[in-house]
């Protein structure tokens, strides 16, 4: 009964027209208690959503990129206290953006961002849509979100830029995971995307994750409303069909549902899925720890990515108490949501996960929130 409101609630949406589809998957305890799709998978053509229909996830691609890092963590190849130029050399010099007197003012750094710094988004990189700061400017200056560039390319180019901040001093959401993929691509000497096959995405079977949608999988390939339903702009999310060298750390990946489920499962797990073990059970509880402590959150729309309640683990928001956040959660549950739309948490205390997939861009926290809600509100035992 209490599920079936969960349903009800995001068809009304759909109904509404606020929402164009969504598929939602929640499990618990090891067993799929709601996996189903809702609406339209493309508006424009009144395709149905389907449960294999395909996202943008955008930043739910950090968790999976993170793990990614603490496999090489824990096969001794990465210290997350190395400096970032350890392993791309640009970063060795950096120069951090100081206001003095009422005046823009560059310095060095006084340390370099560690990988620790990228994994926790304290490295002092921004995102140039998150403010007007002037090292905001110069990132959209630079075109810093272009997809034409390489990864090698997008990392010489954000390491030309200030910093926004000293290193391990403010938590700014960021373009750091970009970068942490750079690393993972010089270690490993391959590409992100064969790293990331190779050690995460083909041991728990995510056959419909990429970064690049094979042409004949385009079909499936969930879309939103040409314009925004409360405002009436025009929606941006970027196009699937053209070419794109860039292989985003931060941003880049496509997924199903199911897939990501598997990825979660295997969180939830500690680490471990079908037999497989991706990581151990301590590397898990640490990834999934607050690795903020006093550092602060800058104010604006990094306060608003990071919700009153939560610190920041290893790609992951983790919940500190009962209450204190407007949704509810059990301390050490941790989430994550992408700019598209999709969202995920995990509630280990609960053995639950959840996760919505949309494509919502301007609705995407309303939407995160409500389903939140209403997996918890179904929760009677």
């Amino acid at each position: 009964m209490r599920l079936q409101r969960l349903r009800k609630v995001l068809q009304a949406e759909v109904q509404r027209q606020r929402l164009p589809g969504a598929v939602m998957l929640i499990a618990r305890r090891g067993h799929t208690a709601v996996f189903e799709s809702l609406g339209q998978q493309n508006p424009a053509t009144s395709v149905a959503m389907a449960k294999d229909s395909i996202f943008r996830i955008y930043s739910m691609t950090k968790p999976i990129v993170s793990v990614a890092a603490m496999i090489l963590v824990e096969q001794g190849r990465l210290l997350l206290s190395d400096p970032v130029g350890k392993y791309l050399p640009e970063f060795a010099s950096q120069q951090v953006c100081h206001r003095v007197d009422g005046h823009v003012k560059l310095q060095p750094v006084r340390r370099g961002a560690s990988i620790h710094d990228l994994l926790r988004h304290t490295a002092g990189l921004t995102y140039e849509f998150l403010g007007s700061a002037p090292v905001q400017r110069q990132y959209a200056q630079a075109r810093i979100s272009s997809r034409d560039r390489s990864n090698a390319e997008l990392s010489t180019t954000l390491a030309g830029l200030p910093l926004m901040f000293e290193p391990g001093t403010v938590w700014e959401y960021s373009r750091a995971s970009d970068v942490l993929g750079r690393v993972l691509e010089v270690i490993s000497g391959q590409t992100l995307s064969e790293f990331l096959r190779q050690t995460v995405l083909e041991p728990l079977g995510m056959d419909d994750t990429w970064f690049t949608v094979p042409p004949q999988h385009l079909h499936r390939v969930a879309e939103p409303f040409a314009r925004d339903p409360d405002g009436g702009m025009q929606m941006r999310v970027y196009n699937v069909d053209d070419a794109a060298k860039l292989e985003s750390g931060g941003s880049g990946l496509l997924c199903t549902a199911s897939d990501y489920a598997r990825f979660l499962q295997c969180m939830l797990n500690q680490g471990e899925l079908d037999g497989t073990r991706l990581l151990s059970p301590h590397t898990i509880a640490h990834m999934t720890a607050d690795h903020l402590g006093n550092i602060p959150v800058n104010s604006g729309p990094s306060r608003e990515l990071l919700p009153a309640g939560y610190g920041f683990g290893l790609g992951v928001a983790v919940r500190q108490s009962l209450g204190v956040a407007a949704t509810p959660g059990s301390p050490g549950s941790y989430f994550w949501a992408g700019l598209g739309g999709t969202s995920f948490f995990v509630d280990p205390r609960q053995d639950l996960f959840g996760i919505l997939m949309v494509q919502a861009p301007n609705q995407r926290e309303h939407y995160r929130m409500l389903f939140a809600n209403l997996v918890y509100a179904a929760l009677v035992t």
